[in-house]
């Protein structure tokens, strides 16, 4: 019989995949790309609070799980074999910090954009895919380049 993970058991992987990321560095980017690219639309006439802070709030997700999952040795013993399993399921581990993202669009969406609760979740949405999309990918990039790195049998 083959164990199959429950979801809060991916869930409790994936949280401790992203524990000993880089989260000020990923917080300091998110937030000074937030406030240039709202800064450079107040130059030009197009500044927009709602797009400057999703797109600081995606870079933020993005840097945090990217981090993660691409120094799979660092950490101690649970956090490198949580970084292991988002690396064999990049798939699987990008949609908590995808999710994360969007949970955090949403409000921002739903506040200062003014759409209302549906036009909301579903801006918030396309960033979370967008987040998921861009983490499972790179995801997949480093687990191509760690295997080289493996000793033969692993």
């Amino acid at each position: 019989m083959k164990d199959e993970l429950t979801r809060h058991d991916e869930m409790s992987l994936a949280g401790a995949a992203l524990r000993g990321a880089p989260w000020k560095a990923a917080a300091v980017t998110g937030g000074a790309v937030a406030v240039t690219s709202f800064g450079l639309g107040a130059l030009t006439g197009s500044a927009d609070l709602t797009w400057a802070m999703t797109v600081g709030i995606g870079l933020f997700a993005l840097i945090a799980a990217i981090g993660s999952v691409s120094k799979p040795d660092a950490g101690d013993r649970v956090t490198r074999q949580a970084r292991l399993w988002a690396g064999r399921r990049p798939w699987r581990f990008s949609l908590y910090p995808a999710l994360g993202a969007a949970a955090l669009m949403y409000p921002v969406q739903l506040i200062l954009d003014g759409e209302g609760v549906f036009g909301a979740a579903l801006d918030a949405l396309q960033g979370g895919v967008v987040v998921y999309l861009i983490t499972a990918v790179t995801a997949l990039a480093f687990r191509g380049r760690g295997r080289s790195s493996l000793p033969p049998g692993r």
